[in-house]
């Protein structure tokens, strides 16, 4: 398993907002074998990621306003464009993860047939679906601005990178769970 995540600074692309924080990628992050899936519902639960699912990745630029979302590959591999139109496309295959802030947008540009992911979100949080929509864009902003900083990394926890690289985000303001 991978300790330290590949880093990517997306910046602000037309009406998608982005984040200052970095797009994390974690590389060999649950051995491939066995229900890959099942490791990384259990290990981002216990690390305060929950509310998970497991499907595929949508094919348009989206993003997600209200929540950090962290996206586990349990089978096959795809290339997930990140930040909208000319971000950078990022190849991704079974055991890897990718730590999402909110507002960056991705993307599926090809996967293979047996694609799956897990997706989960920081304690759970829910989350919504944005397109970009210009008109949306200051709520979104502010929306954005009132998700909480992750206690913990998915995938390490405590110990884990990402409060670290994330820092500087918040606390949820007051009455924000």
């Amino acid at each position: 398993m991978s300790a330290s995540p590949e880093a990517h600074r997306l910046q602000p692309n037309g009406a998608i907002p982005n984040s200052k924080l970095p797009l994390l990628v974690y590389r060999e992050a649950v051995a491939p074998g066995g229900d890959v899936a099942r490791a990384f519902e259990r290990i981002f639960a216990a690390n305060g990621w929950t509310n998970s699912w497991r499907n595929g990745v949508y094919d348009y630029h989206h993003f997600h306003s209200t929540a950090h979302e962290v996206l586990g590959v349990s089978r096959g591999e795809a290339k997930i464009q990140f930040g909208g139109e000319g971000g950078p496309v990022v190849a991704v295959q079974a055991g890897d993860a990718v730590a999402i802030p909110a507002g960056v947008a991705h993307c599926n540009r090809g996967q293979s047939d047996d694609f799956e992911i897990v997706g989960a979100y920081d304690r759970g949080r829910d989350w919504d679906v944005r397109k970009g929509v210009p008109a949306e864009f200051e709520a979104v902003k502010k929306a954005i601005a009132a998700v909480p900083a992750p206690r913990a990394d998915p995938l390490h926890g405590e110990t884990g990178e990402l409060p670290s690289l994330w820092a500087g985000v918040p606390e949820a303001p007051p009455g924000v769970a």
